[in-house]
């Protein structure tokens, strides 16, 4: 499940204007950002942990890099700045 979700938001987040409205991109992400930190603390852990894994096997750079990044821009984990 977490790998299909992944895909989409890869998907939305690689989309040019001509292939999704920016601003329904949008609301998809922050919709998603909004249902993952509805999650438990554990559930969250458990897909920090999912989302680390998947990007340690990960081949192509920009994905390992989107996966990375997914706790911080999906608010799971508290901006460190």
């Amino acid at each position: 499940m977490a790998e299909a979700l992944v895909d989409v938001l890869w998907f939305i987040d690689g989309s040019e204007d001509e292939q999704m409205d920016q601003d329904d991109a949008v609301k998809v992400m922050e919709g998603v950002a909004h249902v993952v930190s509805t999650l438990s603390d554990d559930q969250q852990q458990e897909l920090i942990a999912l989302l680390g894994e998947m990007a340690a096997a990960e081949t192509n750079p920009a994905r390992r890099e989107f996966l990375e990044e997914f706790p911080e821009g999906f608010w799971l984990v508290d901006d460190p700045s």
